[in-house]
């Protein structure tokens, strides 16, 4: 159930609906989109869903050219150069990652990016106000974040000395986010331990090395590669009864115990209107990056109360959904 209403990404009031209608589209739009991870089903459904809102039709008005790196980060200068050499109207780039290669295959093909966690700590844009160049896009301000989700999660286990964090070790645009948690440990007396995944091999090294660990809790870092996992990390989670908080609420639709970030759908929809400024005639170093100005927090009872856990009222007053 609802608890209160999400609110979408800052100055999205200032770019008002279009009705399909209304929309007059002159010519066929190419848009090649990029993504780190694997081809998943629902990837990109929110951002063409939005698009048919606005008047493109998939296939009449817009075709996509998709690229996936299958998790092999190192794949993905290669894909953003195939992609930069086609006849493209824009480019979607996925993750920090995705949005690097994409700059650097092209300078003059627009690019819209997406869940990037520091797009001017990682030089993906100079500053989020004055993009300049070919690229903007949506800041996931997820460097920032880190801190309160490990915040939420002493508070629903406060005896907990040892967090495992899990995180793909081998993206680069998670390095920040890491930092970060690492950095709120010290500051709550606690102890992270960082654990790598980043193939489907290395999960049974990382569950075994958090079995060995002593740990009491698990922070999960979302990128595309755990995203495409999340059953699996869930299910671990449940198998050990650890408490854990994830960054995306597929997590704990799933059957995670709590999320805590940005509304990620809500995301992938703002990309869209990034397109159509575009496609009208705007370019990238004219639109702001933007920040999401609210977050989302889902909690699932019904793991909660596997685990025996008793959700704070502090925690549960300030739920967006909670999964009975």
């Amino acid at each position: 159930m609802r608890r209160r209403e999400f609110i979408t990404l800052l100055g999205s009031a200032a770019w008002p609906l279009a009705a399909h209608a209304q929309q007059t589209i002159s010519k066929i739009r190419q848009v090649g989109v990029l993504l780190p991870g694997l081809p998943e089903a629902s990837m990109g459904k929110a951002t063409r869903a939005r698009l048919l809102e606005l008047g493109y039709t998939e296939g009449r008005d817009i075709v996509f050219e998709a690229r996936w790196a299958n998790g092999r980060m190192e794949r993905l200068d290669e894909l953003a150069a195939e992609l930069a050499r086609l006849k493209l109207d824009a480019i979607i780039a996925y993750t920090t990652p995705g949005a690097i290669a994409a700059r650097k295959a092209t300078t003059t093909i627009p690019i819209v990016f997406l869940f990037v966690g520091d797009p001017v700590g990682a030089e993906v844009v100079p500053s989020l106000a004055h993009p300049s160049g070919n690229a903007t896009g949506i800041s996931l301000l997820a460097t920032e974040l880190s801190g309160k989700r490990l915040e939420i999660l002493l508070e629903i286990a406060p005896t907990t000395t040892r967090v495992a964090m899990l995180w793909n070790d081998t993206n680069t645009g998670m390095v920040l986010r890491a930092r970060e948690a690492q950095d709120a440990a010290v500051t709550r007396g606690v102890m992270i331990k960082s654990v790598g995944v980043h193939d489907l091999t290395s999960f049974d090294s990382a569950f075994a090395m958090i079995d060995s660990e002593r740990i009491g809790a698990l922070l999960t870092l979302v990128d595309p590669f755990t995203r495409q996992h999340r059953k699996r990390i869930v299910d671990f989670a449940a198998q050990r009864r650890l408490p854990a908080i994830y960054e995306a609420g597929e997590f704990v639709e799933t059957g995670g115990l709590i999320s805590y970030g940005p509304n990620l759908l809500v995301i992938e929809r703002r990309a869209a209107e990034y397109l159509d400024r575009i496609f009208k005639g705007a370019k990238p170093s004219d639109l702001p990056v933007e920040q999401p100005s609210k977050f989302e927090m889902l909690i699932n009872m019904k793991t909660a109360n596997a685990l025996g856990l008793s959700i704070p009222p502090s925690i549960m007053v300030r739920a967006d959904r909670v999964v009975e």
